[in-house]
């Protein structure tokens, strides 16, 4: 039976096990509707014409394991960011580790969304928010229609978080196969501040596939910080999409770290709905062998004063591939809008490969608005140069990678995570650095 089957054929069954209100009832049916005639996404589409998920839906997924499998903190501690005191939203196989977690509901809600969909105390919420700026494309309305659990996080107005919220979804592999659809809803009030660190790690040499959706909300005047790691196991494949809405005055960045894994996708979706609006993508790729990975993102200048920044940098060794997407949007309305985007390639193999494609849409006539992209190998004459006073070839091929990598890496507000990104970058390129970026 072909995944798409599958998945249809089990939403009766899956729906009977829950105990959602009405509307989010209502979401989901028009949600799994839409997939169905859309099914999975293939290259005849524009936006996928050079990713195709065919050799990931071949396999035969468990969708909904029954059980909580229990994992020793001493055997994913690495993968937390353990350096630092924060809140932890922990799932093992879809299902929430209360053993792992560190919740609360003091002064604001770190906790799950089984519990905001499923509680008349959050009913009004997820009645605002839930599944509103989300697209309604076909792994947005798959997610939709199969969401169960995630992190729901709401921070009330003026209120700063003062520990970081760290949301990791592990899979053990207690399956042949796995695929999990977690679904985060995150909503930041007026005045607020929030930081959040994201990760998908797979335990298992299993085939794993994860189609996530984030929707984040922005209030007036708020501040959110967005980290994603993404550095699994070369069976593991993600999905990720996160949609954002920002109202005046607010400054959401968003780093995007993607190191490993099979195929990753990233569909990363910015709103400027107010003025004086600052929208931040960075994102830092390498890989090797024959990984897969795309970056698709999209900034839409709704209203005047606003402006974005993208800078997204790649390292392709071997018969790596990726693909860079990223457009942006100014309305008409928009003028005074200042946008910058940036994306720039170092291939180390000629077998490796990058497909890039910046855009910009300009309706209004008073804009900066500028876009590049570079596509090369490393400075020869700066290597020669290195070496001449010492470095030997591996030591300088690195340091040049690093300081190419740099203008990513100085803009993580959280030190223990620029060091933990620094320790994995150094892993990846095969070096020892001496130093701190």
């Amino acid at each position: 039976m072909e995944l798409k089957d599958k998945l249809l054929s089990s939403y009766i069954a899956f729906e009977d096990k829950l105990d959602t209100n009405s509307d989010v009832h209502e979401v989901r049916s028009k949600a799994l509707q839409n997939f169905e005639n859309l099914g999975f996404p293939t290259k005849k589409l524009e936006a996928w014409k050079y990713t195709s998920l065919n050799s990931v839906l071949k396999q035969d997924y468990s969708l909904f394991p029954d059980k909580i499998e229990a994992i020793e903190l001493s055997d994913v501690k690495k993968y937390f960011i353990h350096e630092i005191d924060s809140y932890k939203v922990i799932f093992i196989n879809g299902k929430y580790s209360s053993f792992l977690s560190q919740t609360t509901h003091e002064n604001y809600d770190v906790c799950l969304m089984s519990s905001a969909l499923n509680s008349l105390k959050y009913k009004p919420v997820i009645d605002k928010y839930f599944n509103k700026i989300a697209k309604q494309d076909n792994l947005t309305s798959l997610n939709t229609a199969f969401a169960t659990e995630g992190a729901y996080i709401n921070i009330p107005k003026n209120t700063e978080v003062k520990k970081p919220i760290q949301i990791i979804n592990f899979t053990t592999g207690a399956q042949s196969a796995t695929m999990v659809q977690p679904r985060n809803l995150v909503v930041v009030g007026e005045n607020s501040h929030v930081q959040i660190i994201e990760r998908h790690q797979s335990l298992t040499s299993n085939a794993v596939l994860t189609n996530a959706v984030t929707e984040v909300y922005a209030d007036t005047s708020s501040t959110v910080d967005i980290y994603k790691i993404q550095d699994d196991e070369i069976t593991a494949s993600l999905v990720d999409n996160s949609y954002i809405e920002q109202q005046s005055k607010s400054v959401v960045s968003v780093h995007t770290f993607s190191f490993g894994g099979n195929i990753t996708r990233n569909n990363l979706n910015f709103y400027q709905k107010g003025e004086y609006i600052d929208s931040i993508l960075k994102g830092i790729t390498i890989s090797k062998g024959k990984q897969h990975i795309d970056h698709h993102t999209l900034v839409h200048h709704i209203e005047p004063n606003c402006e974005s920044h993208q800078d997204y940098k790649g390292i392709y060794d071997e018969r790596s591939t990726s693909v860079f997407n990223g457009k942006v949007i100014v309305n008409k309305e928009a003028q005074k809008t200042n946008a910058y985007q940036q994306n720039n390639n170092v291939l180390l193999s000629d077998k490796a490969t990058i497909n890039a494609k910046p855009q910009l849409e300009i309706f209004a006539d008073d804009v900066k608005c500028s876009h590049g992209c570079t596509i090369g190998q490393l400075d020869d004459d700066a290597l020669f140069y290195m070496q001449q006073r010492g470095i030997p070839e591996k030591e300088g091929k690195g340091l040049l990678m690093f300081a190419f990598a740099n203008t990513v890496l100085e803009s993580v507000r959280i030190p223990e995570v620029k060091q933990r990104i620094t320790n994995l970058i150094a892993n990846k390129l095969g070096v020892n650095i001496g130093f701190d970026l």
